[in-house]
């Protein structure tokens, strides 16, 4: 899938392991099929749980009759709002603390319905073949509401997705004053803009949402497919009123989250509530219909952008005006984390003025919720409107940016909207990008084909990506590692893998931490009983995160083997070699000692230990990230032929260039670029969560909702540089780029192919059929 050009750095003589290609020590489970995922959890007497979800996206709820269901033979219960809704105690995200000013998100619908899937009722059963006929049974009363439907024009409806909120507005955010930005344009040589409109579409992870929940003993104890595993035992104690201590969360393996599964959602509260109220453990496994049409959305938006350029077509002002849909509930509070959009929308260039607005809208359709690269519009408004600019200047997409990147000697450089840049290396990624290509030789290949009646284009797209952040809940990350007696090594940590190698990221750090060889090293991840707290996955902050906490917990362990070798060995520490699991002394051909023998002294013989170092070997520590970022940064290069008949897009080369710093494992980030890149590519091309004008969705099965596939991929070629950051090891983060860069990319050069016809793209997605409507248009103007 991906073919890659490596520029290595020099590394640590003691990493070992750290930036080699280590095969994913997952893989054995998961490729033989004895991993565990939720749906292979069975608890003793097990319920299931199926929900009643409403056929309208908008109606008041009359009243319900669950009578039919619950005299079906198997059935145990059937709950509605009135009896699991007051249960809840608090229901706020860590992510965000209790204090913002947060949107609804009730467990069960109560009063009325806000979207088709909306749930309704709680179904408890045996099994879930009985709990879906017991689902049918259950009659609902709606009386039918005018639906908001389009969050577009929501503000100016007279209906209101929640009374709560006027004008079906969330919030919104606004950064510096617009009035420099319109002195700028109004003295500048050259003003472009334009709107842009981006369809909503989904993450649709392999593995669907899942959870299983048991109340025993006064404990509850939760299975979950989940990003982040602490915050599930977090969220449910406040949601219940526990005590933390009698909530264990535990997250096995997990088939792909992509954001969606980082915050519990209301169907997880609902579990959760009425796990309480049943005599044995409930599982929930959603099927893909529910999934495509109640785990949420994103990408919903528009937004009204402007550049201004002077004579030398450099950027003198920016602007834009962001508005998205966050639907009916949306998961987390949506209205801060669209501030990164205004925020990152200078992205890689010298701007030296820019405003911004964002604005999140409420809508009768599924809720808004976290998606690989949340931030994303900025990019698409922003690349594309940068090749419709240099078309309309009359230059090359690819000299515009030019004159315009910034380089890695220009940092550190503070953006104008306030973010501080560094480690950074835009200019020498796109270069690096084109140079991959043969920006020229293409662009001659380009030439002919036209001369021939084909149609090839060329679009490029570049960013920053922010990652590991120090802000909040995801500022720590800890680690507890313990070698036993034998020699062998455990490392524990929060976890959250979702399929982005975690355990293997974790062994390949802890090995050469501790100077062990790596088949020593085993990882605990995923069980809040046993791991220390974590924010999980989210962020692209895992290897840092990893990093820095093995780093503090393996140097505390590293130096206590090496006090306990030298006091054994007769030899000052510093003397003391630790590597291939054992320790040597300088100079000295005797074997020394093994990581074993002095596990063995420190477990079984603590008389012989040094006055200053305690019996066993286990330590815990905890990093504190520093800066408020590490800075990743890439380019996508991709080029396509268009059939000017049929509308069809054809991926002919796809280049990624980027930026993480030095790489824990090539594999593992080639496979998060590879990743992300393909769900762009559906994103800009196939994927559309599309409802109709009353608000009833209309892709709900992989029959309408349409997901590439390696037919329409083509090779993911990786060039690599690396600029190591200020974090442990110099890692960044490599989790969200794929998916960032890759619409714009494909856009433009979509876009660039059909420039003959005076083609301009603001829509997505970029389908067949939205094509042919494009050049007939051009073609009925020009005529």
């Amino acid at each position: 899938m991906t073919g890659s050009v490596h520029t290595a750095t020099a590394v640590s003589a003691a990493a070992r392991y750290a930036g080699a290609r280590v095969r994913r020590v997952e893989d054995p489970r998961l490729l033989t099929g004895q991993g565990t995922f939720v749906d292979d959890v069975v608890r003793p007497r097990m319920v299931h749980a199926c929900f009643v979800r409403s056929p309208f996206p908008r109606a008041r709820i009359l009243g319900i009759d669950a009578s039919a269901a619950l005299a079906l033979d198997g059935v145990h219960a059937v709950f509605v709002a009135a009896d699991l809704n007051p249960d809840v105690h608090e229901a706020w995200y860590g992510i965000l603390g209790k204090n913002v000013p947060d949107t609804p998100r009730p467990p069960l619908a109560e009063d009325e319905v806000r979207f088709v899937g909306d749930p309704v009722a709680l179904v408890i059963a045996e099994n879930r073949y009985v709990a879906e006929d017991a689902v049918d049974l259950v009659e609902v009363d709606y009386d039918p509401l005018p639906a908001v439907a389009d969050y577009a024009g929501a503000q100016e409806t007279d209906e209101l997705v929640h009374e709560a909120y006027p004008n079906n507005l969330a919030g919104g955010f606004r950064g510096s004053p617009v009035d420099a930005v319109d002195a700028a344009c109004a003295s500048a040589a050259h003003v472009v803009a334009e709107t842009f409109f981006q369809q909503a579409y989904a993450p649709v992870p392999m593995e669907t949402r899942g959870i299983v929940v048991e109340w025993a003993g006064g404990e509850l104890t939760i299975w979950v497919a989940s990003q982040a595993p602490h915050e599930v035992r977090a969220f449910a104690a406040r949601l219940l009123g526990l005590p933390e201590n009698r909530v264990r969360a535990i997250m096995r393996d997990t088939g792909g989250g992509f954001g969606q599964k980082v915050n519990p959602m209301r169907e997880d509260m609902c579990i959760m509530l009425a796990a309480r109220k049943v005599p044995g453990a409930i599982k929930w496994i959603e099927d893909r219909r529910e999934n495509l049409m109640a785990a949420n959305q994103a990408r919903h938006a528009h937004g009204y952008t402007r550049f201004a350029f002077d004579e030398d077509a450099r950027i003198v002002a920016a602007q834009i005006e962001y508005t998205q849909d966050v639907g009916a509930y949306p998961t987390p509070w949506p209205v801060g984390t669209s501030a990164a959009v205004g925020m990152l929308f200078p992205g890689p260039y010298r701007i030296p003025t820019a405003t911004w607005s964002t604005w999140s809208v409420f809508s009768n359709t599924v809720g808004l919720s976290a998606y690989r690269g949340p931030w994303q519009f900025e990019s698409v408004a922003r690349e594309v409107l940068l090749d419709i600019a240099a078309r309309r200047l009359g230059l090359d997409p690819a000299d515009l940016r030019r004159r315009n990147f910034l380089a890695n000697a220009d940092m550190p450089y503070q953006n104008p909207a306030g973010f501080l840049y560094n480690h950074l290396s835009p200019r020498e990624v796109f270069e690096a990008g084109l140079a991959k290509l043969d920006y020229d030789a293409f662009r001659r290949e380009q030439a002919a084909a036209r001369e021939q009646g084909r149609y090839l284009g060329v679009g490029t797209a570049s960013y920053v990506e922010p990652t590991a952040s120090a802000m909040g809940f995801y500022a720590t990350e800890g680690a507890t590692i313990r070698i036993e007696p034998s020699g062998k090594v455990n490392v524990y940590l929060a976890g959250g893998s979702t399929g982005n190698s975690l355990e293997t990221t974790a062994v390949q750090l802890t090995a050469d931490a501790l100077g062990v060889d790596l088949a020593d090293v085993n990882t605990i991840q995923g069980d809040t009983a046993v791991t220390p707290f974590g924010g999980g996955t989210g962020g692209s902050r895992s290897g840092s995160m990893i990093a820095g906490a093995v780093q503090e917990t393996g140097a505390q362990l590293r130096e206590r083997i090496i006090a306990i070798a030298a006091h054994l060995l007769e030899a000052p520490a510093e003397n003391i070699e630790l590597a291939r699991g054992r320790a040597t002394v300088q100079g000295d051909p005797s074997p020394g000692l093994s990581v074993a023998e002095i596990a063995a002294v420190a477990y079984f013989e603590p008389d012989k230990l040094p006055k200053e170092v305690p019996p066993g070997l286990e330590a815990s520590g905890r990093y504190q990230a520093k800066d408020m970022m590490q800075w990743a940064n890439a380019t996508h290069v991709c080029t396509c032929e268009v059939d000017i008949v049929t509308g069809v897009v054809t991926l002919l080369r796809y280049i990624v260039s980027e930026d993480v710093g030095p790489m824990i494992n090539p594999n593992i980030v080639e496979g998060q670029v590879a990743g992300g890149t393909v769900q762009g590519i559906g994103g800009a091309l196939y994927e559309n969560l599309v409802y109709d004008a009353d608000g009833n969705p209309l892709a709900t099965t992989f029959l309408d909702y349409l997901v590439p596939t390696m037919a329409e991929v083509p090779l993911i070629e990786i060039v690599h540089l690396e600029t190591p950051g200020s974090g442990p090891g110099g890692y960044k983060g490599a989790g969200e780029g794929g998916a960032i860069g890759a619409p714009p990319a494909i856009i433009n050069a979509v876009a660039d192919a059909l420039a003959p016809f005076g083609v301009t793209i603001t829509r997505l997605p970029v389908t067949p059929a939205s094509i042919v409507d494009l050049l007939v248009s051009a073609r009925a103007q020009s005529a």
